[in-house]
């Protein structure tokens, strides 16, 4: 059976992809901090027939990192899913610098270190998928975490172009609002988002993983999302500018 490895795995998005990839045939790694969720979620897939090992780390250190890259060589995996992420819910100059650093290290060094162990297994065995979960917020500047985003699109796309050739794909997922716990701990209230602004977990992850499939470098799901994203990417500069200011009177 194809293995993946799924991190943030005990809830949200993170926690649908497992759900979907097990209906799929694969096994699974589940990676998160909380041992005790992980072993529930585990043992609830294992219901279903299939083989699931488990983490605990947090990869918001280096410990918690090399951990987890040791396990994706050691369990040779077919499919990568980042998807471990946090926001601090503040923009960047009212933050502590060290819960920013921290915020850097679990949303670009992780993901970064696990696609190149990915590779060191995905490149020899001639296959895989690589799928990064990004977030539209990567079209508009945003503060720090939408730099994060768009640092891991615009590394997942290059990839792409470099290693789909030898059988490796990387797809960047970039969602929108999706009703999950991640906005409650930002402190979104969701009263201040238009309904039809809201996704759901089910057909974000079903969409990513049909792209996915395909080898595409990037992935929006819904049509909603896919014209705003494209609205971002080449309005004029005034129109982005409107844009971020509307996403910090969310965010705050």
């Amino acid at each position: 059976m194809p293995l993946a490895l799924v991190t943030g795995a005990t809830s949200g998005l993170g926690l649908e992809f497992a759900r979907q990839l097990a209906a799929r045939g694969h096994d699974l790694v589940l990676v998160a901090r909380n041992a005790e969720r992980l072993s529930s979620i585990a043992t609830d897939l294992r219901a279903g027939g299939r083989s699931v090992k488990i983490v605990a780390a947090d990869l918001s250190t280096t410990d918690g990192i090399a951990r987890v890259a040791a396990a994706v060589r050691t369990y040779e995996i077919d499919v990568l899913v980042n998807n471990a992420g946090s926001s601090i819910g503040k923009f960047f100059g009212d933050t502590d610098i060290e819960a920013e650093n921290a915020q850097l290290t679990l949303m670009v060094q992780a993901p970064m270190d696990l696609m190149a162990a990915a590779l060191d297994v995905m490149r020899p065995r001639g296959s895989g998928r690589i799928l990064n979960v990004a977030s539209v917020a990567a079209f508009t500047p945003r503060g720090t975490y939408s730099a994060h985003k768009a640092w891991i699109v615009n590394l997942s796309r290059w990839m792409n172009i470099r290693y789909s050739a030898e059988g490796v794909t990387t797809t960047a997922m970039c969602p929108g609002f999706v009703r999950t716990e991640f906005h409650q701990r930002m402190g979104v209230d969701p009263s201040d988002v238009p309904g039809w602004m809201w996704t759901t977990v089910e057909e974000n992850v079903r969409e990513a993983l049909a792209d996915l499939g395909k080898g595409k470098p990037l992935s929006i799901p819904t049509a909603k999302y896919k014209v705003l994203a494209t609205v971002a990417q080449y309005a004029p500069a005034k129109l982005v500018a409107a844009m971020a200011k509307r996403g910090r009177k969310v965010a705050e």
